[in-house]
């Protein structure tokens, strides 16, 4: 028997703007709030427990320091590298600069909040429900 990752939990200064960024990026809806200010979001149609993560915003007041020290990778599933950049570069993300050399296949980018994630080259299936 073997683990899998059900939730990924990112503390967050403003939960409701990275719960809308991250639902526009990866395609998700939100499932769940909790009293405490935590949004959960995932896969439309299967939620927690599907055969996807679902990723809670939980409300943070502490700073963050440094790097995370875990990170998200992204892959289009319906368009080239190129035009999934322009996607979410104009949904808010920025490029980052975490000491690449220029000659990465990856683009290393900033959510909203400055939490690095890549954005890789390679295209992927959409997982179905």
């Amino acid at each position: 028997m073997a683990c899998r990752i059900s939730e990924l939990i990112l503390d967050a200064a403003d939960p409701e703007r990275l719960a809308a960024f991250w639902s526009e990026v990866l395609g998700y809806v939100e499932l769940d709030r909790e009293d405490d200010g935590s949004i959960e979001i995932g896969p439309p149609g299967t939620g927690f427990g599907g055969p996807l993560p679902t990723l809670v915003l939980s409300p943070s007041s502490e700073p963050r320091n440094g790097n995370l020290r875990l990170h998200i990778d992204v892959s289009a599933t319906d368009r080239d590298q190129d035009a999934e950049l322009e996607r979410l570069l104009a949904l808010g993300a920025r490029p980052a600069d975490v000491g690449q050399t220029g000659d990465e296949s990856w683009h290393v980018l900033a959510d909203p909040e400055g939490n690095e994630f890549c954005l890789l080259r390679a295209r992927i299936q959409p997982v179905r429900a």
